[in-house]
């Protein structure tokens, strides 16, 4: 295995070049100051790997870690893409997509956390599926408590908004095809909600899903997800859901908008026999808002259109 440097946009980078020739996966490892574990990860799911009939590379970006993860991939059996600065898990996982010489994509995260004996669990399914997800609902799952209550109602509100039951949002086990990422890349984000983007990017588009359940583990590091994300991920399913659905997002806020204005026109008919200006007010409200969501949905579907062309 040899060294070579090459560069890009994203600036030098290093990178350790496997034979070219057609491999059935590419197992995609996104790393960000993870030099406790990254080796072992490696490691494990290499010797997973060789006990499966496919065959395969592994790719580790590294994310402009300020530790020591390049060097602990130095000497592996993988390839190696070191950023000069950390970009974002989003950024990274489409860095070492664009880079994957496989159809059929796998992406693990580099902490210990995800069993990679269910790796070839999910390929084995993948034939079927556009895309195999590692839900994390198995036998053995530590979700820190502090993160249950936004990962439950994110979810809840992911179920509503997509019309689909979505029984792990935004795990980081899964398999899916590199054509399909490639088609949404530009709308996939740099940070950790790139596995939410392209759960409800798929869903809201009728690919087919498949959710596998598998054990989740106590990481090993700390966390790189801070409170702030849990806002971040909220935002991303609301622009996501718009951007292909936009009824679900304005039939349901125009409806509050006119119950209130009927509310209070009851109200007002009742007790004054007069209709008030913040009746009116809600009733414009909901006509407006619906007017705006009719017309983002058929824009959504005029660009659908063009893109089929």
């Amino acid at each position: 295995m040899t060294g070579a440097l090459t560069k890009s946009k994203e600036g030098e980078r290093r990178v350790n070049i496997n034979e070219a020739h057609k491999l059935d996966v590419s197992i995609v490892i996104p790393a960000y100051n993870e030099e406790e574990s990254i080796a072992m990860q490696i490691k494990a799911v290499r010797e997973v790997m060789d006990k499966a009939d496919w065959t395969y590379e592994v790719i580790v970006v590294d994310d402009g870690s300020t530790d020591d993860t390049a060097q602990q991939v130095v000497g592996q059996e993988a390839k190696l893409i070191s950023l000069p600065q950390n970009h974002g898990y989003g950024a990274a996982l489409k860095i070492g997509i664009n880079e994957a010489q496989a159809e059929w994509i796998v992406i693990i995260d580099a902490d210990g956390t995800y069993p990679c004996t269910a790796i070839p669990e999910l390929l084995d399914m993948a034939h079927k599926y556009d895309m195999v997800v590692g839900a994390r609902i198995g036998e053995n799952v530590h979700i820190p408590f502090l993160r249950k209550p936004a990962k439950w109602l994110l979810n809840m509100l992911a179920n509503y908004l997509s019309g689909r039951h979505i029984p792990d949002l935004n795990s980081g086990l899964r398999v899916l095809k590199k054509s399909i990422v490639k088609r949404f890349m530009p709308l996939l984000p740099s940070g950790f909600s790139f596995t939410t983007s392209i759960t409800l990017a798929l869903l809201c588009n009728d690919y087919l899903v498949m959710y596998h359940p598998v054990d989740y583990y106590r990481r090993i590091g700390n966390s790189k997800i801070r409170s702030v994300d849990a806002y971040h991920f909220l935002l991303l399913i609301l622009r996501t859901i718009t951007y292909y659905n936009p009824i679900k997002i304005f039939l349901p806020l125009g409806g509050i908008f006119f119950l209130g204005g009927m509310s209070k026109f009851i109200y007002d008919i009742v007790t004054v026999w007069n209709l008030s200006e913040s009746a009116i007010m809600g009733f414009l409200a909901a006509g407006i808002i619906w007017a705006i969501g009719l017309l983002a949905d058929l824009i959504v579907r005029i660009s659908f259109i063009e893109r089929l062309k």
